[in-house]
């Protein structure tokens, strides 16, 4: 296995894995709109037939979380009806499917990390879609992998670390929520994680196990305030901004879709079957600073 499908070409996680997975080895074929588009299913199956990957990583999807309330059909179209073509797609080949999904697919309401077992429960219509496109990717293709991620940022794309450089230049304070908890993710150390599974699956083959979902996210949990305050400390010796950053509650900024309050996920299923774990996310934040740096 050399030849790697991945989809979203210019998205955070895509980026990344156009270096992650060379790393390891592996080509990254990269592809993304408008010459794949799952809203035009024919440049889908046109792309997996002159590319022919040997496995794939779907990281195309509708993120945006508070449009999709506004247009669920279109985000239903991005999420799972795009997984469930190149689930057959990969079925029909023979090859595995990596499908990242989120944490979003959870209500929030547990008071402790989820695991895998426990129920989802979406609270709005991105999570909705996302577990529909689970779903799809899972009976679609016997050799599938379900990834949930969280709070993914880089230092490339639309993401809360670069929106809270680019907004704490401009104002001398900020309002970020304080009760909302979760991983916040870096792109790179996501794309390094999806590469060793990778690896994994060259060196030992598929194995029964491999197929079912997995938290892939990093390790220990924050909240956006906290996240926020940790943006700020990571680039003041970098020149960055220095905002005030005042905790508010989710109620004091409205959005249109409800996020989970608790989206903890354990990472032991992940650990235990690939023998892969993230770093932190303090770490990961460290990561993309420095590479924010040495590109600014």
């Amino acid at each position: 296995m050399r030849r790697i499908l991945v989809t979203g070409q210019g998205g955070q996680l895509a980026t990344g894995l156009a270096d992650s997975l060379p790393a390891q080895g592996f080509e990254a074929l990269l592809v993304g709109q408008p010459d794949f588009e799952f809203d035009k299913p024919e440049t889908v199956v046109a792309a997996f037939a002159a590319l022919k990957p040997e496995a794939v990583v779907n990281c195309a999807a509708w993120t945006a979380v508070d449009a999709a309330e506004e247009d669920e059909a279109g985000a239903f179209r991005a999420n799972a009806l795009g997984p469930a073509l190149l689930a057959k797609l990969c079925a029909e080949a023979g090859v595995p499917l990596i499908q990242i999904s989120t944490d979003y697919v959870y209500d929030g309401m547990k008071g402790a990390p989820y695991l895998e077992s426990d129920r989802p429960n979406p609270l709005g219509a991105y999570g909705r879609t996302k577990l529909a496109g689970e779903w799809a990717a899972l009976a679609g293709n016997p050799m599938t992998s379900v990834l949930r991620t969280a709070w993914v940022f880089s230092p490339v794309g639309k993401n809360f670390v670069r929106t809270m450089l680019t907004v704490g230049a401009t104002r001398p304070e900020l309002r970020v929520v304080a009760d909302q908890h979760g991983h916040p993710t870096a792109a790179p150390d996501l794309a390094d994680a999806i590469a060793a599974i990778l690896a994994r699956i060259r060196q030992t083959g598929w194995r029964p196990e491999y197929r079912g979902v997995f938290h892939a996210r990093a390790e220990q949990a924050t909240h956006w305030h906290a996240f926020a305050e940790a943006i700020f400390a990571g680039a003041a010796p970098h020149g960055g901004p220095q905002p005030r950053v005042v905790p508010i509650a989710t109620h004091e900024y409205p959005v249109k879709a409800v996020r989970p309050a608790d989206g903890r996920m354990d990472g032991t299923k992940l650990a235990e079957t690939f023998g892969v774990t993230l770093p932190s996310w303090q770490a990961g934040l460290d990561r993309v600073l420095r590479a924010l740096h040495a590109g600014g």
